[in-house]
């Protein structure tokens, strides 16, 4: 499994000023996974998808344009090959596809 993040997997409030009061969409796509059970491969696709395209030709971002259309990030690659895009959704997907566990030992 692969997650694509833009720089990394904070949860806190981006450091963008028009974003402040919001939580970072590729920490929050993070958490959801871990909280689920998985330890996704992280992939930093750096650049910033409202830059032009030539400040997100970095292979990550070129990798996320092939799966999705778009260079928006976070990404997520299941092992079964299903891409998820968006943190919500991803989030949504975790939620629905926990991994199983085990009997636990008596």
């Amino acid at each position: 499994m692969k997650l694509y993040v833009c720089w990394g997997t904070w949860t806190g409030a981006t450091p963008w000023p028009f974003r402040r009061a919001e939580s970072h969409p590729c920490g929050l796509a993070h958490e959801a996974l871990r909280d689920a059970g998985y330890a996704p491969d992280i992939v930093r696709c750096l650049g910033w998808e409202a830059l032009p395209g030539v400040f997100n030709l970095t292979p990550g971002r070129r990798k996320v344009k092939a799966l999705t259309g778009e260079r928006t990030v976070p990404v997520l690659v299941a092992d079964d090959g299903e891409v998820v895009a968006g943190s919500s959704e991803i989030a949504a997907w975790a939620g629905r596809n926990r991994p199983e566990v085990g009997p636990r030992p008596t």
